[in-house]
């Protein structure tokens, strides 16, 4: 009778240690579990997209977006070629003073006076020579054959890289605007149209209020400010 109930006893027991002992275990597999790593095969895995490439491309003289079927390149103006499948024939190229770029196979091209898609149509055509349906993409990096100047009472005296549409306020507001002794009332601007200078007149004060819409820059005026 002492016997059996002993057992009696170990028999209630047994569920209470039974208990924490099967918490432990079930804590102990999921830690287990967690730290496995994942089974997911790489093929099916879905990779990060590559973040955005941020090289700069616009220096102290970017104009900005151009038409290429509209901007006239000029001397002095920096352009990248590039030919497709033909990276030794491609790169920045500068156009000289005479208005003339060189390139590989075709030697000194006329640049000066025509617009990116031209160039790149006559690129195209001195290639077939040597190249097979040669595919040319030409581009204005910088442009600096069209200036214009700025004189007097400015933040910055000198010329000011011209950029489309450019505005004689933009081109003050660009060479640090007005001193404190500028007369904005006498500004304006000396042209030269067939060896003859002109003189118009800019209203400043009209210009902050959305006026002098009329007035347009060309490559080579001058700004006076007294």
């Amino acid at each position: 009778m002492k016997r059996f109930c002993s057992m009696g006893a170990l028999l209630l027991l047994l569920p209470v240690a039974a208990g924490p002992l099967a918490a432990q275990v079930t804590s102990e597999a999921a830690a287990t579990k967690s730290a496995a790593p994942d089974a997911t095969p790489a093929s099916e895995q879905t990779a990060a997209p590559a973040a955005p490439s941020t090289t700069a491309t616009a220096g102290p003289n970017y104009a900005g977006p151009m038409d290429a079927a509209r901007c006239i390149i000029g001397p002095e103006d920096s352009l990248q070629i590039t030919v497709w499948k033909e990276p030794t024939l491609s790169g920045t190229i500068p156009v000289r003073p005479d208005g003339m770029i060189s390139m590989g196979l075709v030697g000194d091209i006329t640049a000066a006076g025509m617009t990116p898609t031209a160039l790149s149509t006559d690129i195209s055509q001195r290639l077939k020579k040597y190249i097979q349906d040669p595919v040319v993409n030409v581009v204005v990096l910088a442009v600096n054959s069209k200036r214009i100047f700025l004189v007097g009472e400015v933040g910055k005296v000198g010329p000011v890289v011209m950029t489309p549409g450019m505005t004689p306020l933009q081109a003050i507001v660009t060479g640090g605007g007005l001193t404190q002794f500028a007369n904005s009332r006498r500004i304006y601007i000396l042209r030269t149209v067939d060896g003859k200078q002109q003189k118009i007149p800019f209203n400043y004060k009209q210009a902050l209020k959305g006026g002098n819409a009329g007035v347009s820059l060309l490559s080579g005026d001058t700004i006076v400010v007294p």
